[in-house]
């Protein structure tokens, strides 16, 4: 028990509860001490494991939805450079149809509400259809 004053003069009580905890000398030195824990490396779930094939056909797969959607703006990008230059349009290959708005995050939303399941690709409208340099 530890009493203590406080601005008014009344004294306060305080309760202080140490926890102690019974230790051996071998506990105590650094040297004899080992770890119980088991080491786990590698993958979370390692009984998902994808063979090469599978990892090659999903990168045709990704480029081939790029390359389809670039064609598409690569029709649109000369006529959106003059009106709406670093503005961001989103594409969807399937139908051809796009979205244009200067907000990259609006238009990504603006075509999920059309197209809730599908697959995009957004571009920005400049000379490159990225943004920033390298």
């Amino acid at each position: 028990m530890l009493q203590t004053k406080l601005a008014n003069d009344k004294p306060q009580v305080v309760w202080i509860a140490v926890q102690y905890r019974y230790c051996s000398k071998a506990e105590l030195t650094m040297t004899e001490a080992k770890s119980t824990r088991t080491v786990r490396r590698g993958r979370i779930f390692p009984s998902i494991q994808w063979s090469s094939e599978k990892k090659a056909q999903w990168k045709t797969e990704k480029t081939e939805f790029k390359q389809r959607c670039e064609q598409i703006f690569q029709k649109l990008q000369p006529s959106l450079i003059e009106t709406h230059y670093n503005w961001y349009v989103a594409v969807e290959p399937e139908s051809g149809e796009y979205f244009i708005n200067e907000d990259a995050l609006a238009v990504s939303q603006m075509a999920h509400e059309k197209y809730p399941n599908f697959r995009l690709h957004v571009f920005r409208i400049n000379e490159t259809g990225v943004c920033g340099t390298i």
